[in-house]
C-alpha cells in the first residue's frame, strides 16, 4: 500500500487509538502484563506518527525513543512530564515481555491508561498545531 505522508500519519494515529482501546479491553479482563504491552505500543505508534511528520525514522524501538527524546523532549516541544509516560512504558514493556517473574498489578497499570490517553492527545495536538 502506498499513500501520502498525511495518510501515513493518520494511519499511525488510528493505530495508536485502536491499540489504546485494546489496552482498555485487557484491563477490563484484568490482564495487566498484556495491557502494559498495548499501552506502550499505543504511545509508540503516536510517536512514530510525530517522527514521520518531521522526517525522522528508525527501524528500532530504541532509535524511535532516542529521536523522540532528542528532537522533542530536550528541545522543550514536549514536556518531560508528558514524555515520561512513553519512556516509562518503554521500560515496563521490556520488563513485562522479557523478564521472568514480572507480574504487574492493577494499581500499577490503571493510572497508566489515563496517562497514555493524555500522551496520545498531546501528540495529536502537536501534529495539528505544527
Amino acid at each position: 500500500m502506498s499513500g501520502t505522508l498525511e495518510d501515513l500519519i493518520q494511519y499511525r494515529l488510528e493505530k495508536a487509538n485502536q491499540t489504546l482501546e485494546d489496552a482498555k479491553l485487557l484491563a477490563n479482563a484484568k490482564r495487566w502484563n498484556p495491557c502494559v504491552n498495548r499501552l506502550y505500543y499505543a504511545c509508540f505508534y503516536a510517536v512514530s506518527a510525530l517522527l514521520a511528520k518531521n522526517d525522522f525514522s528508525s527501524s528500532k524501538h530504541t532509535g524511535i525513543r532516542s529521536l523522540f527524546n532528542l528532537n522533542f523532549v530536550k528541545t522543550g516541544v514536549i514536556s518531560k512530564e508528558t514524555a515520561e509516560t512513553y519512556n516509562d512504558l518503554f521500560d515496563r514493556r521490556q520488563e513485562g515481555d522479557y523478564a521472568d517473574f514480572v507480574v504487574f498489578r492493577e494499581d500499577q497499570v490503571l493510572p497508566r491508561i489515563a496517562k497514555t490517553d493524555n500522551f496520545i492527545k498531546a501528540i495529536v495536538f502537536l501534529l495539528q498545531n505544527k
